[in-house]
């Protein structure tokens, strides 16, 4: 009874099962079919909590007798190997998982035939394992057959049918086939809304995948209307304060900000926070990625001062959660330099710039795309102040981090860029020959990318950049 209630009680579920196993064991022996059953049950409730050491341990127990009495094709001898292979899968041993399961498939077919519910379930469950080793070819034949078997098994308007084309959707937008992607989610909805209560969360987790798809290939208007859906549907369904709707909110408020609604961003990105807030307290991660985005959109306003504050209160969070020399501090930091830089206060910036460069190299190490860009921006602000000759150090070494982590390929767009602003150094420094070798290797890199020639600049300063982390929040089914 406590393992069936819609709300499940694990542990005196647990409690129950054991003393009937001890029960059974005593009046029936070790290897009786009940004891069997009994022991698939404690392998499920164990599963139910995670412990999938000990379910391993006792599905594996519940399959040695269940073989032995009833024969290998026995449909209990099926369901076991199937919870079996569950467990393995969830712990990561796919091809143990593999094994169970194209078992259990054989089983399934002998007893039930090829177009069974059951059939389909597991051909997806083998489309998901190849699905998480990247196999995508193979999962997606897989996810196809399961498609349908079950449209043949259970009807096409059926939750486990939407349940596969959100699973195909989820690949098809893994793989890149984005307009395959959004006609298998839509499909996948439609399903839904036959089979399922019109809030059903399934719904909204169909809604908000169409609406990152289209943020993906930015159609942010047409993402804006699916997630508004989900966050109607969220609001009918939930509480005021759920955190699914901060995540939703935090999605439209991402939107609105690269739409460059800045203050319907704010105010999207405020309400979530207050939710955020009122559920985990100031100190948690997801409060200080919600400052984070807030921090931007009061940048892109020019609102400096109340920028800076709020990033410093997000710093203070992530360093008390994740200390001092994590990257999430260093991209705090790295925002806060360069609202320090946008002010004009290049002496702050400079100290935040080293401090986030720090950081970075504890987090990251020395050959990073950060640590790049990083020493771009310290070389920018000693150009600017005078200092050429540490100008030309640090942009020096930003050019060879690049180039190392190029691994000897061609030169890029940051090395070009990296190099105009060498060669505005030397230009300032009146050394032609090192002014004329540093601009043509630029222009000959925006040429061979495609760029026009005038994309170099002479005298220049158009640096300023924010390491955006927006909280993605586009749920996979």
């Amino acid at each position: 009874l406590y393992f069936h209630l819609a709300k499940a009680d694990p542990d005196k579920s647990l409690s129950s099962f054991l003393d009937a196993l001890k029960i059974r064991q005593v009046f029936l022996g070790t290897d009786h079919r009940d004891v069997a059953t009994t022991l698939n049950n404690i392998g499920r409730v164990y599963y139910m909590r995670g412990d999938y050491d000990s379910s391993l341990r006792v599905y594996m127990e519940a399959l040695k007798i269940r073989r032995s009495v009833l024969g290998r094709d026995h449909l209990d001898v099926g369901a076991t190997v199937y919870n079996t292979g569950q467990t393995y899968h969830q712990m990561g041993r796919f091809k143990e998982a593999m094994e169970l399961y194209e078992e259990f498939l054989c089983i399934a077919r002998a007893r039930l035939g090829h177009k069974h519910r059951d059939v389909a379930i597991m051909l997806k469950c083998m489309a998901q394992v190849h699905h998480e080793v990247k196999e995508y070819e193979k999962a997606q034949t897989l996810y196809e057959e399961a498609l349908s078997v079950g449209r043949e098994a259970v009807g096409v308007n059926h939750p486990e049918v939407a349940s596969t084309l959100n699973k195909l959707g989820n690949l098809l937008y893994e793989k890149g086939d984005f307009e395959a992607a959004i006609k298998t989610y839509r499909e996948g909805l439609q399903v839904e809304r036959s089979a399922l209560d019109p809030c059903h969360p399934n719904i909204v987790v169909t809604l908000t995948n169409i609406g990152q798809i289209h943020k993906h290939k930015g159609e942010l208007e047409i993402a804006l209307k699916w997630y508004q859906e989900a966050l109607s549907i969220q609001r009918l369904s939930l509480p005021s304060n759920h955190p699914g709707i901060a995540m939703t909110l935090s999605s439209i408020g991402l939107l609105h900000y690269q739409n460059q609604a800045f203050s319907l961003a704010l105010d999207t990105y405020q309400e979530a926070l207050m939710i955020r807030r009122a559920n985990t307290g100031e100190k948690n991660l997801e409060v200080a990625a919600t400052l984070n985005s807030i921090g931007l959109v009061l940048f892109k306003m020019h609102l400096y001062s109340y920028a800076l504050e709020i990033f410093m209160t997000s710093l203070a969070i992530r360093r008390s959660l994740l200390g001092c020399m994590h990257q999430d501090v260093a991209i705090i930091l790295y925002n806060i330099a360069t609202v320090q830089l946008e002010s004009g206060d290049e002496a702050e910036a400079l100290k935040s710039y080293q401090e986030t460069l720090r950081v970075e190299r504890a987090a990251l190490g020395n050959d990073h795309g950060d640590v790049v860009m990083t020493l771009q921006h310290i070389g920018q602000i000693h150009q600017q102040r005078g200092a050429l000759n540490e100008a030309l150090e640090f942009l020096e070494e930003a050019l060879c981090v690049h180039r190392r982590i190029s691994q000897g390929g061609e030169d890029d767009l940051i090395a070009a860029q990296i190099l105009n602003q060498m060669g505005n150094i030397h230009l300032q420094r009146q050394e032609t020959p090192k002014v004329m070798e540093s601009f043509s290797e630029a222009m000959r890199i925006y040429r061979r990318l495609g760029r026009p020639d005038s994309e170099v600049v002479i005298k220049g300063f158009n640096y300023y950049y924010m390491s955006v982390c927006h909280p993605e929040a586009a749920a996979s089914a």
